[in-house]
């Protein structure tokens, strides 16, 4: 059965969700065969108590102190005139004015002290109202500050006491390591205050920045893959590492059925660090920018390309009349191929390092732009063209609204 990414703001009905728990597995042990065996057997369930209090002890104080830093996100929507809802949950009332409005449930994380909340783009883009409940029941309207669609992040604003916010700490997520632990708190079906556990799963994944966009887009590089489940409504909250810290704001599911199938992903801390400041500050948030479609050099591209068929790189498909790349002389594909029964583009520059660091695939460019990129830098491409390795010199601008 076919897949589909599906963003993790959650509709406002009442449902009912299967709790889950994390649970230590212990192999069977074959039946002692002497005394010896039958005297270390309590030992060993001992120490394996101790370790299932340890990690019961670690996710209770991590939630006991983060669960204050998210919030509940309710956002009322003009009605699109096509029912959202799930059979037998009726939509929300016609506003007095007689306009049907829509609502949806997401998360939101403490940000600072001064009231900014951050979540998702996609839960609040468009919204007419916005409501954030925090853990002790209080709910306070909220006003947008400013949006990255690109990266899917959002910041909104509470007027409440400094005293009320808890801002969360935020984790250097470069330092992520598959196998860590993953804690996920957030709203799942507008059930405030859930918490799951699971692991990083993956990381570096590259997915399109809203994948229900008809279109062309952007994509978002770095992203985190958890096991832990997230649900409709987990849209703006947090997963966090071990020591409570805020790894990556959850962003969507790979599913069939529209709920957790062990496959989450979370937008990393490092484009959170970057983007947030800049979305408080001024409200938007530009992203660098190089102006090309690239692939992947695989080995029937490399071949196709006269190239060892080991040869790594992006090769460069098309480039933006105007745009940084095509201003900075790199060469795209004039021709075409037939590779599988498939026509792909052929002959174009192939990217194989970017200010030094090697290029493999085509995310590592997407993925070094928004680690290192900034507007009006200077950076350094090293490209194979026609058989000749050579430094190309692009100055970065401003990404276009996508």
């Amino acid at each position: 059965m076919a897949f589909k990414m599906w963003l993790v703001s959650g509709l406002a009905v009442i449902a009912l969700a299967a709790t889950s728990c994390v649970g230590q597995i212990i192999s069977p042990s074959p039946a002692p065969s002497s005394a010896a065996s039958q005297s270390q057997a309590p030992a060993q369930q001992i120490s394996q108590s101790g370790a299932a209090a340890e990690i019961e002890n670690l996710v209770e104080s991590i939630y006991s102190q983060v669960n204050f830093s998210v919030v509940n996100i309710e956002v009322l929507l003009p009605s699109s005139g096509i029912s959202i809802f799930p059979p037998g949950h009726p939509n929300v009332s016609p506003t007095p004015g007689g306009a049907p409005l829509d609502s949806a449930l997401g998360s939101g994380i403490v940000f600072d002290s001064s009231g900014d909340i951050l979540t998702n783009n996609h839960l609040v883009d468009g919204a007419t109202r916005i409501t954030v409940t925090f853990h002790d029941g209080t709910t306070v309207d909220a006003t947008l500050v400013g949006a990255d669609p690109d990266s899917d992040l959002a910041v909104v604003k509470v007027n409440v006491p400094a005293s009320q916010l808890h801002p969360i700490i935020i984790a250097d997520s470069s330092h992520l390591k598959v196998g860590q632990l993953a804690i996920a708190i957030g709203n799942p079906f507008g059930l405030q205050g859930t918490m799951t556990v699971g692991f990083v799963s993956s990381l570096g994944r590259v997915l399109p920045n809203n994948p229900n966009n008809v279109g062309p887009s952007y994509s978002i590089p770095d992203i985190i893959q958890t096991d832990a489940s997230i649900n409709p409504g987990n849209s703006g909250g947090a997963l966090l590492d071990d020591s409570g810290k805020l790894m990556g704001v959850t962003y969507a599911i790979d599913t069939s059925s529209g709920s957790s199938s062990g496959v989450g992903f979370a937008i990393p801390s490092s484009i959170v660090q970057q983007v947030v400041p800049a979305l408080i500050k001024t409200g938007h948030y530009d992203h660098p920018w190089l102006g090309v479609s690239l692939a992947s050099t695989a080995p029937d591209l490399a071949a196709a390309m006269n190239l060892p068929a080991s040869q790594k790189g992006a090769l460069v498909e098309t480039l933006m009349p105007g745009s940084p790349a095509d201003t900075a002389g790199l060469q795209a594909s004039q021709m075409q191929t037939t590779i599988n029964g498939q026509s792909v583009n052929v002959g174009g520059d192939t990217i194989t390092a970017y200010n030094g660091q090697a290029i493999k695939t085509s995310d590592d460019i997407i993925t070094d732009l928004a680690r290192t990129g900034v507007v009006g830098q200077t950076i350094t491409l090293t490209v194979l063209r026609a058989g000749k390795t050579m430094q190309v010199q692009v100055t970065l601008q401003a990404r276009p609204t996508s």
